[in-house]
């Protein structure tokens, strides 16, 4: 499959939280930050991070959904700004996923953005994807992720 025959697809979700860019930038440099953002009932396996860095380096998961597994290997890169990071499926279900971590400093706090660009591969696989990670689902999970960042992060 060609990338010119991929649909792409982005998503974006904004949150304001009243934390500082040290504090979010910690959050998310914790090995346990995935596991913490992962909604139940879904259960996240750590099988390797050989991450050097949040921008460089890689990790592999499991997703459980129930006894269903899904592997995912990720590169973590540079994000597009200064405070930022990026995370790159290399092997997993999508066909692409790329998902970008945008800290930007705001009075009183910081803006996070996840900016995700995705296709979905053909067949069932594809349908799967996009029962798990498109829609609904996704804009489900990134209110959670984003709550669970608020709550991990915020100045008393």
């Amino acid at each position: 499959m060609s990338a010119s025959t991929l649909e792409y697809r982005s998503f974006v979700k904004v949150s304001f939280i009243s934390t500082s860019l040290d504090q979010l930038q910690r959050f998310h440099e914790d090995p346990k930050a995935l596991a913490k953002l992962t909604p139940p009932p879904i259960i996240m396996q750590l099988q390797r991070d050989a991450r050097s860095s949040i921008t460089e380096g890689e990790i592999e998961f499991t997703l459980w959904f129930g006894p269903f597994p899904i592997r995912w290997i990720a590169r973590h890169e540079p994000g597009p700004s200064p405070h930022s990071f990026a995370d790159l499926q290399i092997k997993g279900p999508m066909a692409y996923w790329r998902h970008e971590h945008i800290f930007t400093e705001k009075p009183g706090g910081v803006e996070l953005t996840d900016r995700i660009v995705l296709a979905h591969r053909p067949g069932l696989v594809g349908v799967l994807t996009r029962l798990f990670f498109d829609g609904l689902p996704l804009r489900l999970l990134f209110a959670y992720r984003h709550h669970r960042t608020r709550m991990a992060t915020q100045l008393k």
